[in-house]
């Protein structure tokens, strides 16, 4: 398969399988001046599915820097209306949603952090609306990724300048299952492998799930009414989409007040434009009591201080370590990827939808059902070939769920 068939087959992917666009829908597209040329093979194989309008918003990583070097940090607590207008206006209309990210991991290094918090805060809460839609599935979404040069030179920095990027495009399309037969079919079968390992711990009923890895001891208590989910979800109109490509998790959410002990990151997190590594939280009955970074250490205090739900976990994702990504052994700093090669959990919001109901209750029903709330949710990796999982029946009855970073059935 040429280099220009794989590009086909992602584009074509993204359109059909990622955000699955309707005929006459509308989508969105936000991305990056490093995209162009792929930007505009989605655009018109959306068109090719009968999207009735396509609107692009690029971004350009250097202006943005320039805005975060040389505004004054009170412009940051005035988030443009008009972008929450504009999404507003998507969800009024039904429409899909796809990020095509290539981000620099470093574009806002050593930018103060009162700023970066700042703008998190505003965003957070200008984009409410928008927020509850995507964590209720009430649009079609999805993120994927392409390599920048920027990008490329921090994942293989080691290897000729002119040979980073085409080793990066090489590495991504493998993630998405691109090299060999219909990648959209590839997708079905994998979806159908991963909806039946969720199906399992969803019969399983787990009261209780313990962590133990170098680093690691954690207890996570589950509601009763939790349910496991794949990458794979569905539209209130039952029009399938993936929200992140790549994938290969099944995810749930805790009890908000059940989470104990203390975890350890096993891969860099990158968080506005900075990383945060080498860092341990502590739980006790759920909130974060102590957290501890080697690098980023500020800026990981900024994020789990962005609201009260900052400081409490909304996801817990089970990813095995023999996963391609987690295979391949390359660091992409790029949490889309490296979630996808370890066990995750996510500090801030629970996605409702793991709840029986969940998309039916307000904020407040939500709090009252032991399910997070916040403007943040940020995903972090903990998993590695060291871990084992342990799930707790309503009976008592422990079982063995991964050992050594592996499904342990």
């Amino acid at each position: 398969m040429t280099f220009e068939e794989k590009l086909a087959q992602f584009a074509e992917l993204a359109v059909k399988v990622g955000a699955n666009v309707q005929k006459g829908q509308t989508l969105l597209i936000n991305t990056t001046t490093d995209t162009v040329e792929f930007t505009r093979m989605v655009v018109k194989k959306a068109y090719e599915a009968g999207a009735a309008r396509v609107t692009v918003n690029f971004s350009d990583g250097v202006i943005d820097r320039e805005l975060f070097d040389n505004a004054p940090v009170e412009e940051f607590e005035k988030f443009p209306r008009w972008i929450a207008e504009q999404r507003d206006e998507l969800i009024e209309r039904k429409g899909a949603l796809l990020w095509i990210d290539a981000a620099d991991p470093d574009l806002l290094t050593g930018v103060p952090v009162n700023k970066l918090s700042t703008h998190q805060k505003a965003a957070g809460k200008a984009l409410e609306n928008y927020r509850e839609a995507v964590m209720n599935d009430k649009i079609a979404w999805s993120i994927i990724a392409i390599p920048s040069k920027a990008w490329a030179k921090k994942v293989f920095p080691n290897l000729p300048e002119d040979e980073q990027v085409e080793a990066l495009w090489d590495a991504i399309f493998k993630t998405v299952r691109i090299g060999e037969g219909s990648a959209v079919e590839n997708w079905s079968a994998h979806l159908e492998r991963l909806h039946s390992r969720a199906d399992i711990l969803n019969e399983k009923r787990y009261a209780k799930l313990i962590y133990k890895a170098p680093g690691t001891e954690l207890e996570v208590e589950l509601p009763a009414k939790h349910i496991w989910q794949t990458g794979s979800s569905k539209t209130p109109d039952n029009t399938e989409f993936v929200a992140n490509m790549p994938t290969e998790e099944v995810f749930t959410l805790p009890a908000k007040y059940g989470v104990n002990g203390f975890v350890s990151n096993t891969k860099p997190l990158v968080f506005q434009g900075n990383i945060i590594d080498d860092f341990t939280l502590t739980f006790k009955d759920g909130v974060i009591v102590k957290a501890e970074a080697g690098v980023g250490h500020d800026l990981l205090q900024e994020m789990i201080s962005a609201d009260e739900g900052s400081k409490y976990i909304g996801e817990i994702a089970l990813v095995p370590h023999e996963s391609p990504i987690s295979s391949s052994n390359i660091l992409y700093y790029n949490t889309l990827f490296d979630e996808n090669a370890s066990n995750h959990i996510a500090v801030g919001a629970a996605y409702p939808t793991c709840y029986e109901g969940g998309s039916e209750l307000s904020e407040e029903e939500l709090d009252a059902h032991g399910i997070n709330t916040s403007i943040t949710h940020e995903d972090f990796m903990v998993g590695s070939a060291e871990m084992d999982i342990d799930g707790v029946l309503p009976d008592g009855t422990i079982e063995a769920i991964f050992r050594k970073g592996n499904w342990a059935y």
